[in-house]
């Protein structure tokens, strides 16, 4: 994929988490918003059916939306050449999850692990999670993009994500067992032949390649208690500023039975409402393609 896989693949369902609404409808088809509110409502709609193709479509004017799409054409000069040691990795893994009797080899392999872990960890777990909680806030303080407003709405996410992680039976060997299946399930439903077959996707074929791993990554959270959809469900959206071009949104939901609340800048295209901040990485992203150099002969690791 010629746009940074693993930094942007999420970045339609991130940013489209925040940009939530309950009022203000329009039509999610169209690119952007009529109103500030009107844009967001269409992108949790979008989020809730699952439609990341549209999700992107609507979420960026349509001249951005289309260098997007040129973008993804383009082949990364620097991506190493796929080894035979890579596909025959590829094809192992795959084959675990495809296998005709994959959930049944899979959990049985899964079964004594968790009964080992729960004697070695449980008790510890708690412990080792506050200690995880307290090295992402510090990423969080020293990170240089996020202002206090933004790293205070970040902190009280992992206040709550936090007890609901030190609580949840990670080593319950029934959700093991269900969420052994929705993942063989989505890896089946992802159909992917090789590794090269994943470089050369188009964005049509990937976008629905993601929707099938959203649904999945949903169904995996909802086993242990996280409802994504939930949480979609109780948005709240509030218009705070709306002068010469810009407006900023106030987002109240709940996560996990608890109240938060978060603000969003959106910008205004051509008479159209958009996040600022995903035009703002879709523009970037394309001009750190542009200025991209093809890498020295032989340099590929």
């Amino acid at each position: 994929m010629r746009i940074p896989l693993v930094r942007h693949a999420l970045l339609p369902l991130l940013a489209a988490f925040v940009l939530a609404g309950c009022h203000g409808k329009d039509d999610p088809t169209q690119p952007g918003g009529s109103t500030p509110v009107a844009a967001v409502q269409s992108s949790v709609e979008l989020l809730k059916k699952g439609d990341i193709a549209g999700l992107w479509k609507h979420a960026l004017p349509p001249a951005d939306y289309a260098t997007l799409r040129a973008d993804w054409a383009k082949r990364d000069p620097n991506q190493p050449p796929i080894t035979e040691q890579d596909r025959a990795r590829f094809d192992e893994t795959l084959q675990k999850f495809t296998a005709p009797d994959a959930e049944q080899k899979l959990y049985a392999e899964l079964e004594p692990k968790l009964t080992q872990m729960e004697a070695q960890y449980k008790d510890q777990l708690p412990v080792l999670i506050s200690m995880g909680d307290a090295l992402v806030k510090r990423g969080i303080a020293q990170n240089a993009t996020l202002d206090a407003q933004q790293k205070t709405q970040a902190n009280a996410v992992i206040d709550v994500l936090t007890p609901w992680a030190q609580k949840t039976p990670w080593f319950d060997q029934a959700k093991a067992k269900q969420a052994v299946h929705v993942a063989v399930t989505t890896v089946r439903q992802l159909d992917l032949k090789s590794p090269e077959a994943l470089r050369t996707m188009d964005f049509d074929t990937a976008m629905k390649k993601y929707a099938i791993g959203y649904e999945g990554a949903k169904q995996l959270l909802a086993i242990y208690g996280l409802s994504v959809d939930d949480t979609l469900d109780s948005i709240k959206l509030s218009e705070l500023e709306n002068k010469d071009g810009h407006a900023k949104v106030k987002i109240d939901y709940t996560l996990l039975g608890k109240p938060l609340s978060t603000e969003t800048e959106m910008v205004e295209v051509d008479g159209r409402w958009y996040s600022q901040s995903m035009l703002k990485n879709a523009r970037q992203s394309h001009q750190e393609q542009a200025n991209a150099a093809p890498a020295p002969a032989g340099s590929a690791d």
